[in-house]
């Protein structure tokens, strides 16, 4: 699935739905699901799905020394690059030796499968400019995780199935918006589900 994409098939919904047959309201289940996976998005500050192409974004330092940055689910690509001058040509790019990626192997609380999401600056590296008006960081790397972990999942098809049956309401499921991420903070179970995926803001230019 890529960057964009829902947590869920149509067919599982379908199957979560008591085995629906495609029909007439694939499109209102189809929206459902994105409506769903946005909601998920923004309680959770990040997205869970991958891009294979290397993408330049950038950052303003976390604290001396760190940088906090999207999620990214390999170091293929990665390159880091420092602009000394606060003039946005980041000419001072850092060698794998510089900086550590984090969390180390991409194990949190024993589960594999986690992004990185943190940059730490060894030692060696030029020092991140820390009073720059321009972000002084760009990190090019491929966005999303590996794969999309199995609570994400289940909470895109749970939300989905209450975001469908208000495809009777006046505003109908693709006029639902922000009601995706009502659903998702108003169903404890869902909350439970994704809570350990939850992040804090990045500071993002």
């Amino acid at each position: 699935m890529g960057i964009g994409d829902a947590y869920a098939t149509l067919e599982e919904l379908q199957d979560r739905l008591g085995g629906v047959q495609s029909g007439a309201d694939d499109d209102k289940m189809e929206a459902a699901l994105l409506v769903a996976a946005r909601g998920i998005e923004k309680v959770c500050r990040r997205q869970f799905n991958r891009s294979t192409v290397a993408t330049a974004r950038l950052y303003y330092p976390q604290r001396s020394g760190l940088l906090v940055v999207d999620d990214f689910h390999t170091t293929t690509g990665l390159i880091v690059a420092i602009d000394t001058g606060d003039d946005a040509t980041y000419e001072t790019t850092l060698t794998t030796a510089d900086y550590q990626v984090e969390p180390l192997n991409g194990i949190v609380d024993g589960e594999e499968g986690w992004p990185y999401w943190r940059i730490r600056l060894m030692r060696s590296a030029t020092p991140i400019p820390r009073r720059s008006l321009r972000a002084p960081a760009q990190v090019t790397a491929q966005p999303g995780w590996t794969a999309v972990p199995e609570p994400i999942k289940e909470a895109n098809r749970a939300v989905a199935e209450e975001v469908f049956k208000l495809k009777d309401a006046p505003w109908g499921v693709a006029g639902a918006g922000e009601w995706g991420t009502i659903r998702v903070r108003e169903n404890p179970m869902v909350m439970a589900m994704i809570a350990r995926y939850r992040r804090d803001p990045v500071l993002v230019a």
